[in-house]
């Protein structure tokens, strides 16, 4: 049966699959650094920025995605190392904003939540 709603359990699963999968790849992603210079631990910086959102949401796991989301955000925020851990975190900052007051998402919502990430993220980094 397919998935029409996704709600904040399954967000949770989500968050937590995603970052054992980055966890998993953490010297490829250093190995991509380029940014702001070529230092190597862009994925360990993303990776310990990310375990402190997976942290804030093991506590949080509720049906309600928009409170999955904004303890994500907030523990990465919290969390957050280095330029790549700061960029991640406004990500998810924006991904949460714009799932405010929503207990399921579907498809089209998760989508536009993604693109309302990378526009935070952008604004963020012309800050940096």
């Amino acid at each position: 049966m397919a998935m029409k709603q996704i709600e904040g359990n399954k967000l949770a699963q989500m968050f937590i699959e995603g970052a054992a999968n980055l966890g998993n790849h953490v010297k490829v992603v250093d190995s991509l650094n380029v940014f702001p210079v070529p230092d190597g631990d862009t994925g360990t910086n993303m990776n310990l920025s990310i375990t402190s959102g997976i942290k804030e949401v093991k506590q949080t796991i509720q049906a309600d995605a928009s409170k999955v989301a904004a303890a994500f955000a907030k523990g990465l925020l919290m969390g957050a190392r280095g330029n790549s851990g700061v960029i991640l975190s406004q990500l998810f900052r924006g991904f949460s904003k714009a799932l405010e007051g929503k207990q399921t998402i579907n498809s089209v919502e998760f989508a536009d939540a993604l693109q309302n990430g990378v526009e935070t993220a952008y604004k963020a980094v012309m800050k940096l």
